[in-house]
């Protein structure tokens, strides 16, 4: 894309965030708001900015069974499905779900080559499979689903025994995080919430700690990432795979 072109693109997206999410709608109606205005240029802004995505995708690849059956909760514009490479035509089903028609537009383009993949208009706290499945994935939607811990508990309901839990999203830690995590100063513990929530984005804790309640025998990465056109500061996020153990 040539560079005028390009700040041309990333302007309507920065203006539309900006504006901030709009408010008073259901969150069907609000994201539809949001999005429906950048959906054309949201791969390309955010590609700079949600870091991590490609590592989660290649922890849960190395542990998933042949034939998997897959959820991705939030998927948006299906962007996620290409970090899976040549990895997603062992797939036997892929559910993509998410509450934006906007996005699903986009995510309808990406799937097409893609028989194994179902594109599905629903919530993300009350959807469930016809079977449960091997793998269900957020890839930086938890932090944009309000009742974020119905969220967690559909997608823990929807997994197999022995079946995985990814998340890769933005956070700030708490004040006195667990021993052995990352603390982060007053600056990012407040800066950071405030800045995304005025677009939908609720930045919390809580989401961590209660992934690692949940799933104790998990793997977990802490980072930090640029965000475009803010040189100086770096925004944290965290990369985490669980695994599911109980009786059928």
């Amino acid at each position: 894309m040539p560079r005028l072109e390009a700040l041309r693109s990333d302007f309507g997206v920065l203006r539309a965030m900006l504006r901030g999410i709009p408010q008073g709608g259901s969150h069907a109606e609000n994201l539809q708001g949001f999005y429906s205005a950048q959906a054309d240029d949201y791969d390309r802004f955010r590609e700079r900015l949600l870091r991590g995505r490609e590592q989660l995708i290649a922890r849960l690849v190395a542990q998933l069974p042949p034939q998997a059956r897959i959820v991705e909760l939030g998927g948006g514009t299906g962007r996620n499905l290409d970090f899976f490479g040549e990895r997603l035509h062992d797939v036997a089903s892929f559910d993509l779900v998410d509450l934006c028609p906007a996005l699903l537009d986009r995510a309808r383009v990406r799937i097409a080559r893609h028989p194994q993949v179902r594109m599905i208009e629903a919530d993300a706290t009350t959807w469930q499979p016809d079977a449960p499945v091997d793998c269900v994935y957020f890839s930086y939607s938890l932090t944009m689903i309000p009742d974020w811990r119905a969220a967690l508990a559909n997608a823990l309901a929807m997994l197999k025994p022995g079946g995985l839990l990814g998340v890769v999203d933005f956070y700030t830690s708490s004040a006195r995080p667990a021993a052995g995590l990352v603390r982060h100063n007053a600056f990012t513990r407040q800066f950071w919430p405030r800045w995304f929530g005025h677009d939908g984005v609720r930045l919390d804790p809580a989401h961590l700690a209660l992934l690692r309640e949940l799933l104790a025998q998990h793997q977990l990465s802490e980072h930090r990432a640029a965000v475009p056109y803010l040189p100086l500061v770096r925004v944290p996020y965290y990369v985490f795979v669980g695994q599911r153990f109980g009786a059928e």
